[in-house]
C-alpha cells in the first residue's frame, strides 16, 4: 500500500516537474529497493512490509535532522533549506504522530496489557510499542516514558 503510494506520488510529481519532489522520492524509491534485495537475501521474497517501510522513513527524517544540525553550525543555510524541504516531502508518507497524551495513554495500555512490572521488561514493553506504533512514535521519548512507567 505504501509501496504503491512512493511510485504513485514519483510519477505525479515527475508531470508537475517538481524537482526536488522528484528527487526525494526517487532517494526513498532506491533506499526501500536496496532494503527489499536485503530482505529477499534474508529468505522473504515479498521484502519489506508497510512498517518497516514505515521504520525506514522515520530514519530518514532523524538523519535528515541531525544534518540540518550540522549545516546550521557550520553556516550553510542553503544546504539546510534542502533539507528541510526534503524532510517535509517524506513526513507527508507518515502517519500522524502520537501527541505527548496519546504516547503516554499508549503506553499505559502496552505496560498493562504485557503485565510489565519492572524495568526487567523494558525491552519486551519497547518491542510491543514499536510493533503496534511504527512510524508514529518517537522511540526515544516512548522509551523515557516507559522507564518511568517501569520504574
Amino acid at each position: 500500500m505504501l509501496r504503491a503510494s512512493l511510485n504513485t506520488a514519483l510519477k505525479e510529481a515527475m508531470k508537475a516537474r517538481q524537482g526536488r519532489r522528484v528527487s526525494t522520492l526517487r532517494l526513498i524509491l532506491a533506499a526501500l529497493k536496496d532494503r527489499d534485495i536485503a530482505a529477499r537475501g534474508e529468505g522473504r521474497p515479498e521484502g519489506l512490509a508497510d512498517d518497516e517501510i514505515l521504520n525506514m522513513l522515520a530514519t530518514m527524517i532523524r538523519q535528515r535532522k541531525e544534518s540540518i544540525e550540522f549545516y546550521r553550525r557550520g553556516a550553510r543555510e542553503d544546504l539546510a533549506a534542502q533539507e528541510e524541504e526534503e524532510c517535509a516531502i517524506i513526513e507527508g508518507f507518515l502517519p500522524r504522530p502520537l501527541s505527548d497524551d496519546e504516547l503516554l495513554a499508549a503506553a499505559k495500555q502496552i505496560v498493562a496489557e504485557l503485565g510489565a512490572k519492572g524495568l526487567k521488561d523494558m525491552g519486551r514493553t519497547m518491542t510491543a510499542f514499536k510493533a503496534r506504533y511504527p512510524g508514529r512514535a518517537d522511540f526515544g521519548k516512548a522509551a523515557g516514558v516507559v522507564k518511568e512507567l517501569l520504574s
